[in-house]
């Protein structure tokens, strides 16, 4: 993670969107949930990441969901914007 935000996210520009941008929400995610965890969390956020997806502000979760096992990681995940309030002022 540390050597995308480096090295690759420069050349790209500021493309997420996203805040925190998906690198930060990875690198919190595995900060506070571990890798195994914060692995799903972060694999569920790039694969809402497309032109198509929601956007806005979309932190990490403070505690992991009820419905996460370790047997069933991708419950961990948050795989679409449904959970994002949206407003438009």
């Amino acid at each position: 993670m540390r050597f995308y935000r480096l090295f690759i996210s420069p050349l790209l520009g500021v493309n997420c969107r996203y805040e925190p941008s998906c690198s930060a929400y990875a690198e919190q995610a595995v900060k506070q949930h571990g890798a195994w965890a914060g692995g799903w969390m972060m694999t569920a956020r790039l694969c809402r990441c497309h032109p198509l997806g929601a956007a806005g502000y979309d932190p990490v979760p403070e505690k992991l969901p009820d419905s996460g096992r370790w047997y069933m990681p991708w419950r961990y995940g948050r795989w679409t914007g449904r959970h994002m309030v949206h407003r438009f002022d």
